[in-house]
């Protein structure tokens, strides 16, 4: 019985991974058709030549600026997580964040991550740290899913033009789905009381409870974070985007960025590889506005090399000063 859930598992384990290689190797596939296609390059040559030089420069360089304040942004709000049982200084927590950058570029949906920065908090607290970031992260994903439900909305709207009786649906829904949303995170304590009511993991009840220690005001706190962490992104694509396409106005980069950001919060992959599904993902939604593909997927990439791949590098130094053994516990 054992050897067949073994063989279960792994089974599972080849098959998930065959999909994503599958699903990678048909967006790469995609966007090899696209950067084929001698017409759009045109274009795209068309659109580069005709930006100012000196705006381009500046343009990359707020970009730049802008990802440094976007993960200085997380260190404050990791240290503010950490405050109450292991108080980390600003600079450790910058650390933490950028040796977690390096870990998360290599594993599924970035759980690397969480390894990254664990290993920097005393070993009896790194468990602890696991849940603190958990908090972290459902209250970043709360946003992304607040704005983009809302953007999808408006898209749906905008461009699809379905049944009225339809759309009033997935207003309906939509709308339910942001409430529910933002109930679950300022009311944490609910999912510690769903996960302490599953029976195997009610010996873990006091790693769970590290969450219910966050009150509103901290929570708020938290969302703050959040909140300015994502205008800082988003003010990036739509710096590049309207350098490079200065025809589609500002609200309709800002919404369709939005729609993309909540598409990809929802699709697992790896960074290394993300470069591919990111680019179909934002081609596909920005030929509503315009039928620059290449443009599109030029902006992209810039975002994702500055925004995860510099910073991954960057935090290869700081993995050199992980301590996995630490007698002083």
């Amino acid at each position: 019985m054992l050897s067949v859930q073994i063989v279960t598992g792994q089974t599972k384990k080849w098959i998930s991974w065959a999909i994503k290689a599958i699903l990678v190797a048909l967006t790469f596939v995609f966007i090899y058709r696209r950067l084929s296609n001698s017409e759009g390059l045109k274009h795209f040559t068309d659109i580069i030549t005709q930006v100012n030089r000196s705006a381009a420069i500046t343009v990359v360089g707020v970009i730049a600026a802008l990802m440094l304040l976007n993960y200085l942004l997380e260190a404050m709000k990791w240290k503010y997580l950490t405050h109450k049982w292991a108080p980390i200084s600003l600079w450790q927590s910058i650390e933490s964040i950028f040796c977690g950058l390096s870990l998360a570029i290599f594993t599924p949906n970035r759980w690397g991550e969480f390894g990254g920065r664990v290993m920097f908090l005393p070993p009896r607290r790194r468990v602890h740290g696991v849940f603190a970031m958990a908090v972290g992260t459902f209250g970043q994903l709360v946003v992304t899913c607040v704005a983009g439900s809302a953007a999808l909305l408006w898209f749906v709207y905008y461009f699809l033009h379905i049944n009225q009786w339809v759309y009033i649906a997935m207003l309906t829904t939509g709308i339910g789905f942001i409430v529910l949303m933002l109930i679950f995170y300022f009311n944490v304590r609910w999912v510690v009381f769903l996960l302490n009511s599953i029976p195997f993991l009610k010996k873990y009840h006091r790693f769970f409870d590290v969450m219910k220690r966050y009150r509103f005001n901290e929570l708020m706190h938290v969302m703050g974070y959040c909140v300015a962490r994502f205008a800082t992104y988003s003010f990036q694509y739509y710096l590049i985007m309207h350098l490079l396409l200065p025809e589609i106005p500002m609200f309709k980069i800002l919404l369709l960025t939005f729609v993309f950001f909540f598409i990809q919060s929802v699709l697992p992959t790896i960074d290394i590889v993300d470069i591919g599904v990111r680019s179909a993902t934002a081609d596909k939604l920005f030929e509503y506005v315009t039928q620059q593909h290449i443009a599109v997927m030029a902006a992209v990439a810039l975002i994702w090399f500055t925004n995860l791949i510099v910073p991954a590098i960057l935090g290869s130094v700081f993995v050199l000063k992980l301590k996995f053994f630490d007698n002083n516990l």
